[in-house]
């Protein structure tokens, strides 16, 4: 159950112009998108897509640590990372099982030529896009179990782009077509509170402690 008094009484620790910046932040937040990262193995691609995340809305990322776990599990805890989700699974069934439990579409970032192009593809349900690996792109599971496949338009001699620049270009496209439109893409109040309470911990020095104040009282 969530703590109102909790989050009123750690807002005190925050300045005024803090408390306004979250809500302004979470009145963009969305779920209605997210993605998904299949073993992407530089760090700074990671990082930069996480990036582009919280930039243009998109309050979740999936990161599947099949190979690469260890790396991330040392790298991933700065930046833009603390107002984004990171949710960790072991392997890419696990990561789909869940996604699609959540009522996810799957759609596969891929330059085949069956792909839906960026401009032509509305995300009129809810939607994970999923970014492979920079050498070797999806795996074949993901690619079965997708229920599309999404493609940026090429128009040099170049046939791929760094999955970060892909994943951004992407992201940013999509939030808009999704901000623009009718559907119900917000945070829910209780998401907003939640994410209020969680970011507010974030920013306030020795969190810990305080709050072991305020429950012994």
């Amino acid at each position: 159950m969530f703590n109102d008094d909790l989050l009123t009484y750690l807002e005190t620790y925050l300045t005024e112009e803090r408390k306004q910046r979250f809500l302004d932040v979470l009145q963009n937040r969305t779920r209605w998108l997210t993605v998904a990262l299949e073993d992407v193995y530089q760090m700074h691609n990671t990082s930069a897509i996480i990036r582009s995340c919280d930039v243009f809305g998109i309050q979740d990322v999936h990161v599947v640590e099949d190979r690469f776990g260890k790396r991330l599990d040392k790298n991933i805890a700065v930046g833009a990372e603390q107002w984004v989700d990171v949710h960790r699974y072991r392997t890419t069934s696990e990561c789909l099982d869940k996604l699609k439990s959540n009522g996810y579409q799957i759609i596969a970032t891929t330059p085949h030529n069956d792909s839906q192009l960026l401009e032509d593809f509305y995300p009129k349900t809810k939607t994970v896009l999923f970014f492979g690996t920079e050498k070797e792109g999806l795996s074949e599971e993901v690619v079965q179990r997708a229920d599309g496949f999404l493609k940026i338009p090429m128009m040099g001699f170049s046939e791929s782009l760094n999955v970060s620049v892909s994943a951004a270009i992407i992201i940013q496209e999509l939030t808009q077509k999704v901000r623009d439109s009718s559907l119900d893409w917000h945070l829910s109040d209780i998401e907003i509170l939640e994410k209020r309470l969680d970011w507010t911990k974030k920013s306030i020095k020795s969190v810990e402690g305080i709050i072991e104040r305020y429950f012994s009282k």
